[in-house]
């Protein structure tokens, strides 16, 4: 079916069209090439990362960090239910144990006052997930993987150019992920990147990347030949894909700018909604400065969600409800877990609805899912 607004659509901003030419007429469309080597100077430099690298998904930043971590079968991985998948099966891939713990109802992001009490004599790693580009209330989290002497892996998947007390989100713990998927603030269809912050893990960490090897070394004419050294595998995403998202993180605050717009246009028009205690509306801390990945409303119940859903799908506009908590899923279940362990994730994953997002969005498609929310409830 087809959407006059559609819940998500790519776009370009730039010279991503260029920038793919410059690739593949300089003979290396392959990874790491001139703009795989530019994106990754770009983003050390813009969040003062230690490392980073770019890789084919945040899917595969996230399995980097978890060999990096060292899991040995059944070590435990503490983490949010209300996320993606990858979160859980980076780690349960290399022997990790996922051991979800409640989100937040201002945030949905962990809820960091259960951390600690998460911790057992098996656990090895934090992983919080920065749920719409708001940051984690990381001081507490980092303060406990210190106590506790625990590595911590952001999943800011969702929070490329996000903010936490000033510290940009995937450069706070020893691992950061993030994602340029097609439905990401800058994107180059499929893609991710892997900040190491700790000096010690990112020789290694290179070497995970090139399928296990010292290539890159050799590359550098460190060694005179390379050759396999450690597990790994191959991580790298072609240089023309680099080319496209350089293209996008050159234009990174024009793009967090107009989605910034947006944000406080959906804000300023469903106040009304929210002031009427029909819907909630999203909350930003002080503490943290977001990149405006999405829109979402909490509906009072699942049936005013489906409702809603129904009512803006007849009129072309296409809105969305998101992650089926992992600990009730079939995985899940596989693993042990049960419904009803987890009361908060429960309630607002089915109650929260996605809006319309992305850059192209109008402002008069904008205002037009605004009066059809205020239709349905007859406003």
């Amino acid at each position: 079916m087809t959407y006059r607004i559609p819940f998500n659509k790519p776009f370009m901003v730039g010279k991503e069209l260029y920038y793919i030419a410059q690739a593949v007429l300089s003979g290396q469309a392959s990874g790491d090439g001139q703009y795989s080597k530019k994106c990754q100077k770009l983003l050390e430099q813009r969040f003062d990362a230690k490392q980073a690298f770019l890789t084919t998904s945040c899917t595969t930043a996230l399995e980097m960090a978890a060999i990096l971590c060292n899991l040995n079968e059944g070590d435990e991985v503490i983490l949010p239910s209300f996320t993606f998948s990858s979160t859980a099966n980076a780690f349960l891939l290399h022997g990790g144990r996922p051991v979800f713990v409640d989100i937040r109802p201002d945030t949905l992001n962990m809820d960091e006052t259960l951390v600690e009490a998460a911790v057992t004599e098996r656990t090895k790693v934090i992983a919080p997930m920065h749920y719409a580009g708001v940051g984690c209330e990381m001081d507490t989290i980092v303060k406990v993987a210190k106590k506790c002497e625990l590595i911590v892996v952001e999943d800011a998947a969702q929070g490329v150019n996000a903010r936490y007390k000033g510290a940009y989100l995937g450069t706070i713990g020893e691992f950061g992920a993030y994602s340029f998927h097609e439905t990401k603030n800058f994107s180059c269809g499929e893609g991710g990147a892997l900040l190491t912050n700790a000096p010690r893990f990112v020789e290694r960490a290179e070497i995970i990347r090139e399928k296990g090897t010292n290539r890159s070394r050799f590359f550098r004419g460190e060694v005179d030949k390379y050759t396999w050294v450690d597990i790994g595998s191959s991580y790298l995403p072609s240089d023309i894909l680099a080319a496209f998202l350089y293209a996008q993180l050159e234009n990174m605050d024009l793009i967090t700018t107009r989605r910034k717009a947006i944000y406080e246009d959906y804000l300023n028009g469903l106040r009304p909604l929210a002031e009427r205690g029909v819907l909630t509306l999203p909350t930003i801390p002080d503490t943290c400065v977001s990149n405006y990945h999405m829109f979402y409303v909490l509906l009072q119940d699942q049936s005013s969600r489906m409702a809603l859903i129904r009512h803006l799908k007849d009129r072309g506009i296409l809105a969305v409800f998101h992650y089926v908590p992992l600990h009730t899923s079939p995985m899940g279940e596989q693993l042990g877990y049960k419904a009803g362990s987890l009361p908060v994730t429960e309630d607002l994953s089915e109650r929260l609805l996605r809006l319309p997002f992305y850059y192209d969005l109008h402002e008069e498609d904008i205002a037009t899912v605004i009066q059809e929310i205020c239709a349905f409830f007859r406003v």
